[in-house]
């Protein structure tokens, strides 16, 4: 079951499996492991980078097509649910309209940049797709009685949706391991009162619903791209990443995988896309469509591994926790270098994005592959080491004459 569920393409390292699994269960059962709105969103945002990250490696990891036109197609998911809603009205229908129309642009735009752009190698596409970008950026903020502009539009989610739905008349019950662990460090000789401490009643409700929907539909979709990458097709993918020449010369006609895969990248990425307006509920250019945020799926991309898709979920979740939760470690660190001048300055907590930079680039040094294919290469070498000679007549060398 399990090896079907994977298409047969296991973590192969026992840390990694560890990770993931941690992961995972913390995902899966987040609003009843972790307090608050903030890690309520950090949770949600997860899920949905999960998805745009995963696409991404299709073409970057599988098939060595750089393209910065991702996030427009990301962009084009969230602001087709927006307006289909603020024109249609905040039900299932609106949503299930923008999701489709969404979808249905994404398409022929992913089309015409495949035919039209996919003959122009390397660099000179990454370029195509950025000026497309930016052109795309630049007219969602002049639109602004369309697209709000600037300020963006507001997402009126359906009632089932918000927390004013409650399909449970009672609350139940949570712990929370951020304090449960804070506890048992500051406090382990007084373990009732750290577990009542951590206790917290999880009222379930729209957004919770929500949630689960969102997490549902990122696992699927890395399931889907799992098999997808395992598949003949997905092999045809690495033959080009690896000599496209030599896999054209084969009889495979290139031009058409390749455009299979910004099509598909892009129809994942605008469902992610929607599902960030509905648990975000607002949207503007800056949260969809910045260049900035193409750098940060990038670096997503690059910090989890490419070509694993693995990558994705370890490298969205290490990235989104670094920037959401950072500057709080930095201002706790802050309290105890207090009267330091050098360090003061350094560990404050404005100067949390110089220590992110630090962070990728340690992240880059030390995990050259990405975390999942360093541990994945660390578990091979530890496995080749512990592995016995051969003994017998196959170790006896081959004398040639």
């Amino acid at each position: 079951m399990l090896n079907r569920l994977l298409s047969g393409d296991y973590p192969r390292s026992r840390p990694l499996t560890a990770v993931l699994l941690i992961i995972v269960v913390s995902l899966a059962l987040g609003p009843f492991l972790f307090d608050g709105v903030r890690a309520f969103n950090t949770l949600g945002m997860i899920c949905v980078f999960i998805m745009v990250v995963a696409a991404y490696d299709l073409m970057l990891g599988y098939t060595h097509i750089v393209s910065f036109a991702h996030t427009m197609f990301f962009g084009i998911g969230a602001y087709g649910v927006a307006m289909a809603i603020g024109v249609m009205g905040n039900s299932f229908a609106a949503v299930a309209a923008g999701i489709v129309g969404a979808l249905a642009l994404s398409f022929l735009l992913a089309l015409l940049l495949g035919l039209l752009s996919l003959r122009v190698k390397a660099i000179f596409f990454a370029l195509v797709t950025l000026a497309v970008a930016f052109a795309f950026l630049s007219l969602v903020t002049q639109l602004y009685h369309v697209t709000g502009g600037e300020d963006g539009l507001r997402v009126r989610v359906p009632r089932d949706l918000g927390p004013a739905f409650r399909p449970l008349d009672e609350s139940l019950p949570g712990i929370s391991v951020l304090a449960l662990l804070k506890g048992l460090v500051t406090e382990p000789w007084n373990l009732g009162q750290v577990w009542q401490e951590a206790r917290f009643d999880v009222r379930v409700n729209g957004r919770t619903v929500m949630y689960y929907v969102l997490f549902g539909a990122s696992t699927l979709v890395f399931l889907f791209l799992l098999r997808l990458v395992n598949s003949p097709f997905g092999r045809v993918l690495q033959a080009i990443r690896e000599n496209e020449f030599r896999a054209e010369a084969l009889g495979y006609r290139t031009v058409v995988y390749r455009t299979a895969v910004v099509i598909l990248s892009a129809l994942v990425a605008t469902l992610a896309g929607a599902g960030f307006a509905l648990i975000n509920r607002y949207v503007n250019p800056e949260n969809t469509l910045n260049f900035e945020l193409m750098v940060f799926i990038l670096l997503m991309c690059v910090i989890g591994g490419m070509g694993t898709l693995y990558g994705a979920i370890v490298g969205s979740t290490l990235f989104i926790l670094a920037q959401n939760y950072l500057q709080d470690l930095l201002g706790w660190v802050g309290q105890y270098t207090a009267g330091i001048p050098l360090v003061e300055n350094l560990l404050g907590e404005d100067h949390w994005l110089l220590w992110f930079g630090v962070l990728f680039v340690l992240s880059v040094y030390f995990f050259p592959a990405g975390v999942v294919g360093q541990l994945r290469i660390w578990s091979l070498h530890r496995r080749n080491r512990k592995s016995p000679p051969p003994s017998g007549p196959e170790a006896e060398p081959v004398v040639q004459t």
